[in-house]
């Protein structure tokens, strides 16, 4: 029997990732909202929704679900969000 160690740093160079510009604010802006799709992440979501379009004056949130919890999001729902001013990914149990 052999043992498998894996590495779980990214293997492509640091330098290939760029912070996103930061917005002035959030009012009108539209807020993507990315869930793993457990049940613990609809109520927490909810509340968030609530407080960016009551509190901060956001335009629109846009809920998505991924396909599969444990996977990255696909390729169709990150060009969807490509359109969005700002995006809240979580996860929940």
């Amino acid at each position: 029997m052999s043992i498998e160690i894996l590495d779980p740093t990214h293997e492509g160079a640091s330098l290939d990732f760029a912070m996103a510009t930061r917005l002035a604010g959030l009012g009108g802006a539209t807020v993507g909202i990315i869930s793993n799709g457990k049940v613990g992440t609809k109520p927490f979501f909810d509340a968030i929704e609530q407080q960016l379009l009551d509190n901060y004056g956001v335009a629109q949130v846009v809920r998505r679900t991924k396909g599969n919890y444990s996977a990255p999001a696909e390729a169709e729902l990150l060009r969807e969000a490509e359109q969005w001013d700002a995006l809240i990914a979580g996860i929940g149990d």
